[in-house]
This record gives C-alpha cells, structure tokens and sequence, in this order.
C-alpha cells in the first residue's frame, strides 16, 4: 500500500539497510505529524523515530534486508503510536545506565524511554516490532 492509498491516520513505509535511510524516516514521519496536526510533542517523536531507526539499522536489519516503520494516529484515544518492524534475531534491551561521555552509542532506548509515554517490544517472525507510545494533548 502507497502513501496515497493509506487510511487517513495510517502511515507506513519500508526503508533499505542504509544509514541515508535514518533522515528519510524523519523527514515522513515529520510530514504525518505536520498532516495530523500533532505539533504539540513533535521533537519528542522525531527524536523518538531516529533513535529506534538506527536501533534497527545497527542491530536488528541483516544484511541485505530492511525495516518497516508505521505510523498511527489514534483520534479516540488521543494516542499516536510509532513502529518499526525488523528482521533480526538481536536482544532488544535499554542500557542499565548512561554510557560514559566518550561512548558514542547505548543512549537510544534511554531517551525514548525519556520521552514516550509508553514503549515495548512485540515479537514478530522473523524479527520483531519495536514501538513507542505519545498521549496527545
């Protein structure tokens, strides 16, 4: 399903195994919040999508595969959900606590776990789905 066919509030797209995948997936996830008129928590979910973008990039995409991200907005609820399905077979685990300052990496589920309201794992064959919650306004 396209962009151009999707339900109102539903959002969905594959990227390739590529780091130049990473801004493309901000940048659609911008345009749905921007759409959806969700400005209100809007850098928290950006800052959210990247982080999980390049868990999956760096540790749950094989070679030669890619990831699915979705995007649902929930009006009733006054929820939007992010997802970003992949195919690897890699623990998902937060970090125990902050790396050092020289560490360049370990911060990612920190600050989704930080920002969102909700987050988890779900399981899915082959891989699974990691997900992050924002109750809107």
């Amino acid at each position: 399903m396209n962009e151009a066919t999707q339900p109102p509030y539903l959002r969905t797209n594959f990227y390739c195994r590529d780091r130049s995948s990473v801004p493309v997936v901000r940048e659609f996830t911008r345009k749905a919040l921007i759409e959806w008129g969700c400005e209100e928590r809007a850098y928290d979910m950006l800052l959210c999508v990247t982080e999980l973008a390049t868990n999956a990039l760096r540790h749950g995409v094989p070679p030669g595969r890619g990831f699915r991200v979705r995007i649902s907005l929930e009006r009733r609820e006054a929820s939007l959900r992010i997802e970003l399905h992949d195919s690897g077979d890699g623990e998902v685990r937060m970090a125990d606590e902050l790396p050092g300052v020289e560490e360049e990496g370990g911060r990612g589920l920190l600050l989704v776990s930080a920002l969102a309201d909700k987050w988890g794992v779900a399981e899915r064959n082959p891989g699974r789905i990691v997900w992050c919650e924002f109750t809107l306004g």
